[in-house]
């Protein structure tokens, strides 16, 4: 782990001069931009690994969601042929599709689970040091608490991801590719029928490949996903502007989810884009913008990282 010193920064991304919700474009959820405070912590360097999470398999004995029977009473009307363990597996099509219907390239694979990341044909050799994937939130909070430790806060993992640096795009600076230079593990080609790895990678790539940022820190965009510990709102930074503060101090995110797409779902903010992000479909790579997940749903592009404080009693795993 390395340490985060801690401070007061300007938290999310900027509006474009012509707004939509794909390309180079912030998200809608990611403004107003406001002042926060956070105290200082320590965050893993890199996302927690295979060979990490199988020590806490080993140690535990834990069954992660993907590998896990959905239960009919979870899923009321579901056939019971597809109440099978599984998770959720980028699937390119072999043709263009409409960019407005993400359907067309995700799939429910069943057996894809953290030991077979991309479905059952698939296994962990030679991947010891990617990140672990097909992990839902709980998933991650039992490893956390394993480990002594516990998930970001949204507000600690943007703070950490800047690495020092003030109203940047990205964990680097402004400029994507600077001198050329592949950053991040993303995805290049068109999308999403045809990643061409012009960056050394198709798919997921192992840990600490790419420069750290000025923290220290790898991977805070592209490759996978991290989970974060806030329920996910759209509306919450118009929410903390609201309340009339100048600075909020190391905020938790809001009391409950609410996604007006899908609002039955318990949601939290996922943070740092992944492999699949490009200036085509989704740049979430850009360090102030955001994403969010159902809390049970694993996908081949989402992981997760660690933090702690020295002192801090670490709470017991809730979903």
């Amino acid at each position: 782990m390395v340490w985060i010193p801690g401070g007061e920064f300007s938290m999310g991304a900027q509006a474009a001069e012509s707004m939509n919700e794909v390309g180079m474009q912030a998200t809608k959820d990611s403004r107003p931009i406001h002042r926060v405070y956070v105290d200082g912590f320590f965050m893993d360097k890199t996302d927690v690994t295979n060979a990490e999470f199988a020590r806490f398999v080993k140690a535990t004995g834990y069954v992660t969601i993907a590998e896990r029977k959905p239960r009919a009473e979870d899923f009321p009307g579901a056939p019971p042929e597809n109440l099978v363990a599984g998770a959720v597996i980028f699937s390119p099509p072999d043709h263009m599709v409409p960019l407005t219907d993400h359907y067309q390239w995700w799939a429910y694979v069943h057996g894809a689970n953290w030991r077979h990341p991309d479905g059952p044909q698939t296994d962990l050799k030679g991947k010891e040091n990617y990140p672990v994937v097909d992990v839902g939130y709980p998933d991650a909070l039992a490893y956390a608490k394993w480990a002594g430790k516990r998930l970001p806060t949204e507000a600690e993992w943007e703070f950490a991801a800047r690495g020092g640096l003030s109203g940047k795009l990205y964990p680097w600076g402004d400029e994507f590719r600077p001198s050329g230079k592949w950053m991040a593990n993303t995805h290049q080609g068109q999308f999403p029928i045809k990643d061409t790895g012009e960056d050394g990678h198709i798919g997921a790539s192992a840990v600490a490949i790419f420069p750290p940022n000025g923290y220290g820190l790898y991977d805070m965009a592209g490759n996978v996903w991290q989970w974060t510990s806030d329920w996910y709102r759209p509306d919450y930074y118009a929410r903390l502007m609201a309340a009339g503060s100048k600075i909020t101090r190391n905020p938790e995110g809001p009391s409950a989810s609410y996604d007006p797409a899908e609002p039955n779902d318990k949601k939290r903010v996922q943070r740092g884009g992944s492999f699949l992000c490009t200036d085509q479909y989704c740049s979430r790579y850009m360090v102030g913008t955001r994403g969010k997940g159902e809390v049970s749903t694993g996908t081949n592009h989402l992981g997760f990282r660690c933090v702690s404080v020295p002192g801090q009693k670490v709470a017991a795993p809730a979903s």
